[in-house]
């Protein structure tokens, strides 16, 4: 039997009790190696660009400091790195916040260990992970928008690219379009969605547990 790739981790959290017990998961799925960890916020910006790790797990607040905004640091720097949010708050805006920032999953703290391994091997493959009660608080805040279904082949792959955190520009160059064009097809998305920002139709996206797209190449609008 083939062993597990291994996956590479840092870990941030200012609580040493709260870092030991996520080493534990290093016995639970052995190919999972914590190459680094931090307990503030400027430590841990330095040891990811020193270690540069394929996942980094990080609490929502690090010593009153946002975990949000490091999210946002490591995607600017290496945007590579899977960032895996760990949070005690169920919270509409700060959800919104982590997905403007490009987290790629959002956990709450009550998960034990083995649904954890799940989402860091998960998120390393190039999946967005989030747990049920999130997926649940931002779907109830969607409804009486336009169904998710009344997008066509076409719009949902380029919605499922605006859902990795790639730009308008990025975008158009993963289908082959020009930005202008991108950009009409976006323009459709957010009218039948009912959204109004890139970060709402990710949300749409992410939330309704999609994980492919149509292949068949976008044709001009």
């Amino acid at each position: 039997m083939t062993a597990p790739p291994v996956i590479r981790l840092f870990v941030v959290d200012d609580h040493p009790m709260v870092r030991a017990g996520l080493r534990s998961i290093t016995e639970l799925a052995p190919h999972i190696r914590i190459v680094g960890e931090a307990g503030r916020i400027e430590d841990a910006s330095a040891g990811i660009l020193q270690h540069r790790p394929d996942v980094v797990l990080l609490d929502i607040r690090v010593q009153d400091r946002s975990g949000i905004e490091l999210c946002r640091r490591i995607k600017a720097q290496l945007p590579a790195v899977r960032v895996l949010l760990l949070s005690s708050f169920l919270d509409d805006q700060l959800i919104l916040s982590a997905l403007d920032a490009g987290v790629d999953g959002y956990l709450l703290k009550e998960n034990d260990a083995g649904r954890l391994v799940q989402a860091i091997e998960a998120v390393c493959s190039g999946e967005a992970v989030f747990d049920d009660a999130v997926r649940q608080r931002m779907t109830a805040s969607r409804e009486g928008r336009p169904a998710f279904d009344a997008l066509t082949p076409q719009e949902y792959r380029l919605l499922a690219e605006v859902a990795k955190g790639k730009t308008d520009k990025e975008v158009a160059a993963e289908l082959g379009l020009s930005p202008k064009t991108a950009r009409n097809y976006l323009d459709r998305i957010f009218s039948k969605l009912g959204v109004h920002t890139r970060t709402e139709a990710a949300t749409v996206f992410l939330m309704a547990g999609r994980r492919t797209w149509d292949s068949t190449p976008v044709p001009p609008p």
